[in-house]
């Protein structure tokens, strides 16, 4: 998946009140206006977590694509369908797994 396009600025922020600071050289004809900032770190988390949810999007299609494109042979249906029920078990272990982790 492709990064977000970000432009970041170097800031202070002050730890007791918070106050943000970002001075930068001045030409004399600026006008301020209000920006709202996101800490990259927070961008970064949701990255990560992006990312995650791709992979675990993707391992589910491929679940779903075995069971909609296999014909099983004759009898042998019911092996198939247990290898698929598995392999979902465990993409769901996983997703719990992560969930657990994330609260």
């Amino acid at each position: 998946m492709k990064p977000l396009p970000l432009k970041k600025i170097q800031a202070w922020e002050c730890i007791g009140c918070g106050k943000i600071e970002a001075p930068q050289p001045c030409i004399g004809v600026c006008e301020d206006q209000p920006v709202e900032l996101v800490r990259v770190d927070q961008i970064e988390a949701l990255a990560a977590e992006r990312d995650r949810v791709v992979e675990d999007n993707s391992a589910m299609r491929d679940v779903l694509l075995r069971l909609a494109g296999t014909t099983p042979r004759n009898g042998q249906w019911e092996a198939g369908y247990r290898a698929l029920q598995e392999r979902a078990a465990e993409l769901l272990e996983r997703l719990e797994r992560r969930q657990r982790l994330a609260i």
